[in-house]
Order: C-alpha cells, then sequence, then structure tokens
C-alpha cells in the first residue's frame, strides 16, 4: 500500500508538459547522433586514414546498431514497460557517446558507434509508443510529432556542434562526446517520468493509470472515465507475439507500419541530410561554407517540423502524407536538373540548393513526423511495442541500406541521375497511401483498434469471393 500511495506523490509532482519534454528527449539524441556525423566524417577520415568504404561504416554503424536496438529493445516495452526502458536508453546512449569521443581507432569507434545506434534504435521503437499512449486523442498527433520535432532540433545542434568544433584538430572527439549531455539529462527526466497508462492497466495498477491520464487529460473525469474503461476492454486481450503480429487482425496496421517505414527512407530523406555536406561541395562550395549552409538548413528543418507540429491533429495524416511525397518528388527532380549543369552555372547551384532546401522543407513537414506519428498509433494494444519496434526496425534497416549504397550509386549515376529515381520513388509512395492507408486522426487508440477488427470480419465476410488489387 505504501509503494502505491508514494507513486501516486511522484505522479502528482510531474506536469504534461514535463512529460512530453523528456518523453520526447530521445528524439534529440536521435537526430544528433545521426546528424553529427555528417560533418564529423571529414576530419575522422583524415586522421584515422580511412578508404571510402570504412568511411561509409562508420557513418553506417549507428544505423546497425539502431536495427539491433529497435529489434531487442522494443519489445521488451511490452513486457517491462515503456518508462523503464527509455532509462535504460540513457545510459546506453550515454556510453555511446563516450566511447565515441574517446576511440583511439576505427575498430573502437564502430563499436561505439554500433553501441550509440542500440539507444537510437530502442528511443525510435520506443518514444512514439510512449507518447501516443499518454496523448489525449485532440492532441495525439502534435504530441507524438514532438518526437520528429526534437530529432530535427537535435540535428541542427549537431551542425552547429561541428561548424564550432571544425577549427579543432581533435574536434570531432567534442563533435561526438558532446551527446553525453543530453544523454545524462534524458536519464534524470526518465527516473521521474510515469509510466505509460495503457501498461499500467495491463499490470491491474489502475489507480495509478487514472492519475496519470487526470494529469493528461487535465481533470476531465468523462474523458479519463471512457479512457480507462476502453484501455481495460483492450487490455483484457491477452498480450501477443509474431504470430499475432502477422496474423489476419493486424496485418492493414502491418503494411501501413512497413510500407511508411520503408518509403520515408528510399524517397532519399537521409542521404540528403547525411551527405548535404558533400553535396554543397560538390556543387562547388566550400568545406565551411557548406558548415554554415548546412547550419541554416537546420534551422529551417526545425521551424518547419515546429509548424508540422501546430497542424498535425488540424490535418488528415493521409492529406499531410501525399501533398509532401508531391512536394519532395518535385524538388529532387529540378535538384536533378539543375545538378547537371551546376559545374557550369552558379545559377545552377544556387537553385539546386534551393531545390535540395524545399526538399527537405516537404519531409520535415510530412513525411518526418507523419511516420513516427501513425506507427505509434496503428497497432493494437496487445502488440504495440512489438509492432513499432518491428516497423523501426525496417525502417533502419532501409535507412542503412540506402546510406551505404548512396556513395557507390553516386558515383556510377552522378549526382543529376540518381536523385531522379528517389523523385520516381516519391510517386510510387503517393499510390501507396493512397490505396493502403487507413486515416488515424482524432480517433483514440482503441477506436483504431476497433477498425481493425471491423476489417478483418469484412475481409472474412467477402472471403468468397477473389480478392482484386
Amino acid at each position: 500500500m505504501q509503494q502505491s500511495s508514494n507513486t501516486k506523490t511522484k505522479v502528482h509532482h510531474v506536469t504534461a508538459a514535463f512529460v512530453y519534454f523528456f518523453g520526447a528527449l530521445g528524439g534529440l539524441l536521435f537526430g544528433y547522433d545521426t546528424g553529427v556525423i555528417s560533418g564529423a566524417i571529414l576530419f575522422i577520415e583524415k586522421q584515422l586514414h580511412l578508404d571510402s568504404w570504412q568511411q561509409g561504416w562508420v557513418v553506417s554503424a549507428v544505423l546497425l546498431g539502431a536495427i539491433l536496438g529497435a529489434a531487442i529493445i522494443g519489445p521488451m516495452s511490452d513486457k517491462y514497460g515503456r518508462r523503464k526502458l527509455v532509462l535504460l536508453s540513457g545510459i546506453i546512449f550515454f556510453i555511446g557517446a563516450i566511447g565515441s569521443a574517446f576511440s583511439p581507432e576505427f575498430w573502437t569507434l564502430i563499436i561505439s558507434r554500433i553501441i550509440l545506434g542500440m539507444a537510437v534504435g530502442a528511443a525510435s521503437a520506443l518514444i512514439p509508443t510512449y507518447l501516443a499512449e499518454l496523448s489525449p486523442a485532440d492532441k495525439r498527433g502534435a504530441m507524438s510529432s514532438l518526437f520528429q520535432l526534437m530529432v530535427m532540433t537535435g540535428i541542427f545542434l549537431a551542425y552547429v556542434t561541428n561548424y564550432t568544433f571544425s577549427g579543432m584538430y581533435t574536434g570531432w572527439r567534442w563533435m561526438l562526446g558532446f551527446a553525453a549531455i543530453p544523454a545524462a539529462l534524458l536519464f534524470v527526466g526518465a527516473l521521474i517520468l510515469p509510466e505509460s497508462p495503457r501498461f499500467l492497466v495491463k499490470e491491474n495498477k489502475a489507480d495509478e493509470a487514472r492519475q496519470i491520464l487526470n494529469i493528461m487529460n487535465k481533470n476531465n473525469s468523462g474523458v479519463v472515465d471512457q479512457e480507462l474503461k476502453d484501455i481495460k476492454e483492450q487490455a483484457a486481450i491477452k498480450s501477443g507475439g509474431w504470430k499475432e503480429l502477422f496474423g489476419k487482425l493486424v496485418r492493414p496496421a502491418l503494411v501501413i507500419g512497413v510500407g511508411l517505414a520503408i518509403f520515408q527512407q528510399v524517397m532519399g530523406c537521409n542521404t540528403v541530410l547525411y551527405y548535404a555536406p558533400t553535396i554543397f561541395t560538390d556543387v562547388g562550395f566550400g568545406v565551411s561554407a557548406a558548415l554554415i549552409a548546412h547550419i541554416g538548413i537546420g534551422i529551417f528543418n526545425v521551424i518547419v517540423t515546429a509548424v508540422a507540429v501546430m497542424i498535425m491533429d488540424k490535418i488528415d495524416r493521409k492529406k499531410m502524407l501525399i501533398g509532401g511525397a508531391i512536394g519532395m518528388g518535385i524538388s529532387l527532380f529540378v535538384m536533378s536538373f539543375a545538378m547537371k549543369f551546376s559545374g557550369q552555372s552558379h545559377a545552377a547551384a544556387i537553385i539546386c540548393v534551393i531545390a535540395l532546401t524545399i526538399y527537405i522543407a516537404f519531409f520535415s513537414a510530412t513525411w518526418g513526423p507523419v511516420m513516427w506519428v501513425m506507427i505509434g498509433e496503428v497497432f493494437p494494444l496487445n502488440i504495440r511495442g512489438l509492432g513499432n519496434s518491428f516497423s523501426s526496425v525496417i525502417n533502419w534497416t532501409a535507412n542503412m541500406i540506402v546510406s551505404l549504397t548512396f556513395p557507390p550509386l553516386l558515383d556510377f549515376f552522378g549526382t543529376g541521375s540518381l536523385f531522379i529515381g528517389y523523385g520516381v520513388l516519391c510517386f510510387v509512395a503517393i499510390w501507396f497511401v493512397h490505396s493502403k492507408v487507413f486515416e488515424t486522426r482524432n480517433r483514440s487508440l482503441e477506436d483504431i483498434e476497433e477498425e481493425l477488427r471491423k476489417r478483418e470480419n469484412t475481409v472474412e465476410e467477402s472471403n468468397i469471393t477473389p480478392q482484386s488489387h
């Protein structure tokens, strides 16, 4: 009984703003640790004498770690709770950052970056689920997309740190080690964060779940009572595993999770973010000018993502994804065309940079946040951790494949032709969203789960007729 009242006191000292900030802080580390390497690699390759494949592995080691982290740590959240795993992520972030900063040679750096990546992958699998489960239905899009705002803020901080330490011989060590500060902050915050009310109900702690729901819903007892009733009904369903994840009920959600995870990457977003300084130097900028231009893009990114957070619950998710893919596709075609002439024409180089910036704006406002919001929403409660984790693994695997293949494809096709390929995939993504994704805006997580049950029943009833494609 004593333990329950202690928990009660702790919950009362926490505000909704505190929960959202520290809940999303893992996103800042995610952004910083994936973004910082774009500038640091320019110095690491010289000091550690890396060839092109070793450079590719230094950049991609975080992605390999992220696949492992999302695969191992994500599903554990269904068993041990979201909060404890966020706490563990903070510790792993700290160890990876310090290890990277003090790496004496290539292999230590790779192992440290893989450890760091495990925390990045864990954060990507845990935090969208955690924020989705804590947020009221009418604010869930905005609150879940705070994760992406933190990612973009982390990337921006990485660009600033890259520029700040670029004049120092050991500057790259400071660039990589700086991530230890927000990692320590995440750990401290996670000690105070409440557990997800949906996980608490599963653990028969309905009173604690009610307190947290009261905080998150501003003590609106009608909303809290209804939400608690819905959660109890869903929580009564036995926890599922791989069989349920690939079963008929979850199939539409799995198609959405996996499809959005793949398309978010194959449209080229991270090649542009990771290799933007390389692209800038290719079209005639010096290294210092490229890093300053990168900071400009970082600021623009954060502003556009902040706008996306504000409009997330006012515009349908599907409309945002389709509009974003159109804007990204057109920007890539313009960028490809300008790159063909950037060597001979300064104007073409400027057009290329503008198109690249517009492309990133469309990504940051739509596919960046919406994909993470939707994979936190679409899976049923009994396999939400596993479903989100599986989608994150797919996303990081696609990210790693795209990032590792980008330098050799760039050598083979040249920048102009390569980005046309990514542009075509933007238009394939529009078909996918239009035909396979259902709308989730302004619906409770329990209502979305009910939608899956209705779809399963409809499919079973129509099983006698062949399905048309």
